[in-house]
């Protein structure tokens, strides 16, 4: 695998900087996660996230090439998650269904799936950086960035890690529930996605509560 994926050079957008877990280092802390979720937009399928600790003071050519996830292809995020996991101290993955996310709502169903992925690092982190959040409900220190996926470089580690894990699992639901595309479009509410509704109805994966699938659901 090149440590050097290509392309990634030219995404566009913002350069994430190590700046805010360097500071940490320097001030004591030796376990900065940094944190992301994706999936919150979609109309089918789970919300998904990821924590992330790499080591301190941690450095790699291939840290250059990281972006927020939305601006990277999927083999760009591929090659990269495969180096994070690499390299990290720890990796979590928390994830609540669309039927959770229904009953609950999605801010407390991803709440609920970012102490999940919390629970899930290998090492307890000592400090947290979040995107443009705060996680009340975890007694460690933390900071929410706003655009932090696109600014801080531990917390775009995280958004590639969870968006790899997440279009996973939607390529294999694809297969599970046939005609709906899941594979393309990763349950977001495109034109062909919105005409598989149509013609098939919601399936399992649907989040009845939000709008066009309820409305679908109301016909």
């Amino acid at each position: 695998m090149s440590h050097t994926p290509s392309s990634a050079r030219s995404a566009p957008g913002p350069v994430p900087t190590r700046e805010a877990e360097l500071a940490l280092w320097r001030a004591g802390y030796r376990a900065v996660a940094g944190i992301d979720e994706v999936g919150r937009g979609p109309l089918a399928g789970p919300v998904v996230v990821a924590a992330v600790v790499l080591p301190p003071f941690f450095t790699a050519g291939w840290l250059a090439y990281v972006r927020d996830s939305k601006v990277l292809t999927a083999r760009q995020r591929e090659r990269l998650a495969a180096l994070i996991q690499q390299a990290a101290l720890a990796v979590g993955i928390g994830w609540r269904s669309a039927r959770q996310i229904d009953a609950r709502g999605l801010a407390p169903a991803t709440r609920a799936a970012t102490l999940d992925a919390l629970a899930f690092l290998k090492v307890r982190p000592d400090f947290l950086l979040l995107d443009a959040f705060l996680l009340r409900e975890a007694e460690i220190d933390q900071a929410g960035l706003i655009d932090g996926d696109a600014r801080c470089t531990v917390i775009a580690c995280a958004s590639i890690v969870a968006k790899v894990a997440r279009d996973r699992l939607m390529t294999a639901m694809d297969r599970r529930f046939p005609g709906y595309s899941f594979a393309a479009h990763k349950g977001y509410g495109t034109p062909a996605h919105l005409a598989a509704l149509d013609a098939l109805g919601p399936c399992a994966l649907h989040r009845r509560s939000f709008a066009p699938v309820r409305e679908r659901l109301a016909r």
